[in-house]
């Protein structure tokens, strides 16, 4: 008789507990579809984060450190002269053949005013290495971010 009223009592929390987790992510997401952007407070600037993961594994070797330094020095650079941060990483992902790559990775951390000619910028950087190193991907992930300085 006890475990009939235990799950009755977590039945009827079970739905109201549900509905505020839907309710938040409802109210979340509406605000970042009509806004496209974050709000912030005063002395802040609405910014892109954007974090661009680069494999170094390429037919008949690895992107060397020159290589990537040069990269950095002729593609990037001069696209984004405010300033980056870059760092290695040990990745893996799934290919287009559905096998599991592992490999050494460099992760470009940019900071920017969200703007087409930023956007164009990101995707020219992209088509960039992907070409110049033979990659089939190179994954982006965009944050809507404030900044202060």
């Amino acid at each position: 008789m006890q475990l009939m009223s235990n799950v009755r009592r977590r039945r009827n929390k079970m739905p109201r507990y549900l509905l505020a987790i839907f309710a938040f992510a409802a109210i979340t997401q509406s605000g970042c579809a009509i806004h496209g952007q974050a709000r912030c407070p005063s002395g802040e600037q609405a910014s892109t984060n954007e974090l661009t993961y680069f494999g170094t594994a390429k037919p008949g070797g690895v992107v060397s450190p020159e290589e990537w330094a040069s990269y950095l020095a002729k593609s990037v650079t001069p696209r984004f002269p405010a300033g980056l941060s870059v760092w290695p990483a040990a990745g893996q992902w799934q290919s287009a053949q559905g096998s599991i790559v592992k490999e050494a990775s460099f992760v470009l951390s940019l900071v920017y005013t969200p703007s087409e000619a930023n956007e164009v910028a990101i995707r020219a950087l992209v088509s960039e290495y992907k070409l110049q190193f033979q990659q089939e991907a190179v994954l982006r992930v965009k944050s809507h971010v404030c900044v202060s300085l």
